[in-house]
């Protein structure tokens, strides 16, 4: 999916911060100042994301998972649809501190979600008493809350994606601490030395926040098909393959 300049434009990915909360590492990305705002060069956004697609694309299709991380409310949602539809796990309610660092820890309560749901299938949760049930189900949809979206992640993600880095500042610690490259969309106002993979963006509004995930999710898309075509090409193989094997050993029986 190539990436237009135009259509960045038009969603406002441009709009930085006001110049006096700066951060003076973003300098490079910076065109000009407009209205005491710092207006961000598209055009190295756009290459930007073009260097971080192909890396995402190169994640996806090696099979690791990437986790997006977007608490703040412009993006949660869009977080939510663009990585659910590529079927990547992703935190849009408060970060759990752990969440990388004490991965076993947070793997517990996830298959202590699906333990409920294993008792409500087998009946072990019609048996307990009506007040036990309302705590089951509390403790159930508090763990959907905060780990809904992770239930399928058995191990450490390949990949971060951040929305807004001084609001995940936790989850970016811990990427590094683990050296799990970090992907993200970085404002005016934030260190882009903190990532790995830096899209000069504005992270405060919705339509720029969901046109750039539309071309990042687009380019795990193409990895995961690349993998897919891979896979199913690799089976082809080993299903050509068995018919001649077995032509080979009924040539040799002829023979003998």
């Amino acid at each position: 999916m190539a990436v237009e300049v135009k259509e960045l434009l038009e969603a406002g990915v441009h709009f930085g911060h006001l110049t006096r909360k700066w951060d003076p590492n973003m300098a490079p990305y910076v065109y000009m100042e407009r209205n005491g705002i710092h207006i961000i060069n598209l055009y190295k956004t756009a290459a930007k994301i073009d260097e971080a697609g192909a890396a995402l694309a190169k994640i996806a299709a090696s099979g690791r998972k990437i986790l997006f991380v977007a608490t703040k409310k412009q993006a949660k949602d869009v977080v939510a649809e663009k990585a659910g539809g590529i079927n990547m796990p992703y935190i849009t309610e408060r970060w759990p501190g752990g969440m990388l660092t004490n991965f076993v820890t947070i793997r517990k309560a996830v298959k202590k979600m699906a333990s409920i749901d294993r008792m409500k299938k087998d009946g072990t949760f019609n048996t307990l008493s009506k007040k036990e049930r309302l705590q089951v189900d509390r403790l159930r949809a508090k763990l959907e809350k905060n780990l809904g979206s992770i239930s399928d992640m058995t191990r450490l993600p390949g990949a971060l994606f951040v929305v807004d880095i001084k609001r995940e500042h936790i989850a970016i610690k811990e990427a590094q601490k683990l050296n799990i490259p970090i992907f993200a969309m970085v404002d005016t106002n934030s260190d882009p030395r903190q990532v790995d993979y830096v899209i000069p963006a504005n992270d405060d509004a919705s339509k720029s926040i969901d046109k750039i995930l539309t071309y990042v999710s687009s380019a795990i898309a193409g990895g995961l098909a690349e993998r897919k075509a891979e896979k199913e090409a690799s089976a082809a193989e080993k299903g050509d393959a068995k018919p001649k094997a077995k032509k080979a050993v009924a040539a040799n029986e002829e023979e003998e």
